[in-house]
């Protein structure tokens, strides 16, 4: 395991493939110390390869468990010296579907990962962040937090939740010299595209995609994003060119982006 030795340090949760794993490598090239946290502990050991030993920090982190989070944070602590500069709250599942076809507790283990873990990582991050100037924590929420998406509801739902938890922490924490941030991607070339009713689902979401011809962007695009949102002055970073059109049509044209939901609405069989 490698020591930060003065450089900026991240901690990012879901790091082992998708966003985490991209921003990773976005972050590492401009020399910064990265903590890879995940319970895909084989993807984490590529990335840890990818990245090099020296440039970073790697265990399995379970965002629902607080002792998992407990653990995580006082190695990272010892990596760099009691300082952490991002903290990247990005793990996160979804499931696809009309909600009456989603087992229940797959909607329990969304809010589980997306929401709590969220706040989870909130709790345990927050003494280093404290005691590192400049700190800030990004969290990944969604276009499904702008605008309210069928088959996708109780994940838009607690995407919902974490943009309001990011706007009120950004406020309650000013006076700590903490930001908070979220970056709220379009369909991104990830493996949540995959996402079915069940894990394992013959039908996934991606095929929906590929059927509608809707936009799908590359991951270095939510990168980039992050990136901003662990430097800029804004709230909500968008990542992707539809991120940024959802959001301008949920503000100033509801009515015309919700009759554009519905006529793009399958039928249920």
């Amino acid at each position: 395991m490698g020591k930060a030795g003065g450089r900026k340090s991240v901690f990012i949760t879901g790091a082992a493939s998708g966003i985490g794993a991209e921003t990773a490598r976005f972050f590492s090239k401009k020399g910064w110390f990265c903590g890879l946290y995940d319970i895909d502990e084989p993807g984490l050991k590529m990335i840890e390869n990818e990245l090099g030993p020296d440039n970073c920090h790697t265990a399995r982190l379970d965002v629902t468990s607080r002792e998992d989070w407990a653990t995580g944070i006082a190695s990272f602590g010892e990596a760099t010296e009691g300082c952490m500069n991002v903290l990247f709250n990005n793990a996160g599942i979804g499931r696809h579907g009309w909600i009456e076809d989603i087992p229940q507790e797959q909607s329990d283990l969304m809010i589980d990962i997306n929401l709590k873990g969220v706040i989870n990582g909130i709790y345990a991050a927050l003494p280093l962040l404290k005691q590192t100037p400049g700190a800030r924590i990004v969290n990944t929420a969604s276009t499904a937090g702008v605008v309210g998406s069928p088959q996708l509801a109780v994940y838009s739902a607690t995407k919902f939740a974490v943009r309001g938890l990011t706007e009120a922490l950004d406020v309650e924490f000013s006076e700590l010299g903490i930001r908070v941030t979220s970056l709220m991607p379009w369909f991104i070339d990830t493996p949540i595209l995959d996402m079915g009713t069940t894990e394992g689902a013959n039908i996934k979401m991606s095929d929906q995609l590929k059927e509608s011809g809707a936009e799908v962007y590359p991951v270095s695009v939510a990168a980039e994003a992050a990136w901003e949102a662990a430097h800029g002055k804004d709230v909500h970073y968008m990542a992707g060119k539809r991120a940024k059109q959802a959001r301008f049509a949920a503000r100033f044209l509801p009515g015309r982006m919700r009759k554009q939901i519905m006529q793009g609405l399958p039928k249920r069989d």
